[in-house]
């Protein structure tokens, strides 16, 4: 571990690819949203902020970056 990793840490929150349980849309969400995130076909929640990492209810495809 150098000097750099240390100055400069990787940051903990992620974007996710989620597919919607009800229609299977699939969309990228934040991690840690900070509000609810809603499918953009058929309206349902797919993750609830809950202080910190939101709490996904829907079924994660991949994780990005």
């Amino acid at each position: 571990m150098g000097r750099k990793d240390l100055l400069v840490p990787e940051p903990r929150s992620r974007f996710v690819k989620v597919s919607c349980p009800d229609c299977g849309n699939e969309q990228v969400i934040f991690g840690c949203a900070s509000t609810k995130v809603r499918c953009l076909v058929c309206n349902r929640i797919l993750a609830v902020p809950s202080g910190g990492k939101a709490k996904i209810q829907a079924k994660i495809i991949k994780v990005l970056g």
